[in-house]
């Protein structure tokens, strides 16, 4: 854990006291009698945030991930099992078996070569079932990669939102337990709802102002 989370005295100002302290992993968010400091070392940008409480309006559990990797997942999924339902259950080449361009007639006329070119493309269309079938799959084993990716780089952030500047994210691990809850007790008035807390912490009451 950094460092400054172990040394959260020698942050406080006078007549600051430490309230709660939830520690998060390698991250840890303090509340005292006046602000709410949040330790984030393994995130990018700053190590550490602070902020007024008065100025905080709530806390959420949310989760960010690379959502590009989990929409091309769902479509190559989506396009694979249509592909595949498709070549399932229609037979091409019952419905184009019964076609043939083959004649004497045919030769006489000139338009043999035409009409071979014709038959071939009527034969695969015939064949059209089969590749549907063999890139649906190809296409569902593809949506492993990216939605395996989504999986990976998905990650569970405590919010702490504040009212007039950037939300403060605070990474959660799986094993938290209820940590989401008592930083949202901490930081909010007691008796306070959530939904209701950003209007009523609207005024700063912070001597440090």
């Amino acid at each position: 854990m950094d460092a400054w989370s172990d040394r959260v005295e020698d942050l406080l100002y006078d007549g600051e006291d430490v309230e709660r302290r939830v520690d998060l992993g390698d991250a840890a968010v303090v509340v005292t009698s006046h602000r709410v400091l949040a330790f984030t070392p393994q995130l990018d940008g700053k190590n550490f945030r602070e902020v007024k409480r008065p100025n905080v309006s709530g806390a959420a559990l949310s989760t960010t991930a690379e959502s590009n990797f989990l929409a091309m997942g769902v479509r190559a999924g989506l396009y694979g099992v249509l592909l595949l339902s498709i070549g399932l259950v229609v037979d091409f080449s019952a419905l184009m078996g019964g076609v043939s361009l083959s004649g004497g007639g045919t030769q006489e006329l000139g338009i043999g070569n035409v009409l071979g070119m014709v038959e071939g493309m009527i034969s695969l269309i015939g064949q059209l079932d089969y590749y549907m079938r063999l890139f649906g799959a190809l296409l569902l084993v593809f949506a492993i990669v990216p939605l395996g990716v989504y999986a990976w780089t998905r990650e569970r952030h405590l919010v702490i939102e504040v009212a007039g500047d950037d939300d403060i994210h605070v990474a959660v691990p799986e094993d938290a337990g209820d940590a989401v809850e008592r930083v949202r007790a901490a930081v909010l008035p007691e008796g306070v709802p959530a939904e209701r807390s950003s209007g009523l912490l609207g005024g700063s009451l912070n001597p440090f102002e």
